[in-house]
Formats: structure tokens, C-alpha cells, sequence
């Protein structure tokens, strides 16, 4: 598996419209061969900013590298630095190959 992950420092007078982009708008990438899971996240919340974070896990790295170079991937991104500033800095990405996964113990009925 793999796991990509942005991380974005959301300006507090902007927080309800960055909000907004992520949970109204369709999610193309379901589609996407491998794609397994997508998180949106809030964090802390700071003087300047708040942090918020998505995460992507996929099947493998192969399939993130194929939805990255997709027509699929240009579509859903197409719109993407457009409108108002939204955050401090530019969005800080990562990318992690899954080594170990532990599933939850199952709890006895």
C-alpha cells in the first residue's frame, strides 16, 4: 500500500470556504484504479493558521504514480490555485509505502 498525504496551513478567515472545496465537491478519484481511501482531516488550530490534512491510500505506489498522470487527475485538479488565497504557504505533500498494517483485535461477543 500507499499513502499520500497533504498537509495545508488554512488562514482562519478563510477555514469555512477551504472547508467547503474539500466536502462539496464531487470525489473523482473513487473511480481510480487502486484507489482504496481518501481522509480529510482537521487539526490544530494555531495563531496564524489551521492545520488541516488529506490523506489518500492506495493499492500500491504504481497506482498513485497512474491517477497523478491521468486524465482523471488533471479533471479533478483543474480548477486548483484559482479564486482566493486560502492558505499561508503552499500545500506540503508526502508520500509513504505502507511496511506493516495491525488490524484491531476482534472484541468476543
Amino acid at each position: 500500500m500507499f499513502i499520500a498525504m497533504n498537509r495545508f496551513k488554512v488562514l482562519p478567515e478563510k477555514e469555512g470556504e477551504f472547508k467547503s472545496r474539500w466536502l462539496d465537491r464531487e470525489v473523482l478519484l473513487k473511480t481510480a484504479p487502486g484507489f482504496l481511501m481518501i481522509q480529510f482531516m482537521r487539526g490544530d488550530v494555531l495563531a496564524d493558521y489551521v492545520v488541516y490534512a488529506s490523506q489518500t491510500i492506495w493499492a500500491s505506489r504504481d497506482a498513485y504514480e497512474a491517477w497523478r498522470q491521468s486524465k482523471l487527475f488533471h479533471t479533478a485538479h483543474k480548477d486548483m490555485g484559482q479564486g482566493d488565497v486560502l492558505t499561508l504557504e503552499k500545500r506540503e505533500f508526502s508520500g509513504y509505502d505502507v511496511l506493516r498494517t495491525v488490524p484491531a483485535q476482534e472484541q468476543a461477543a
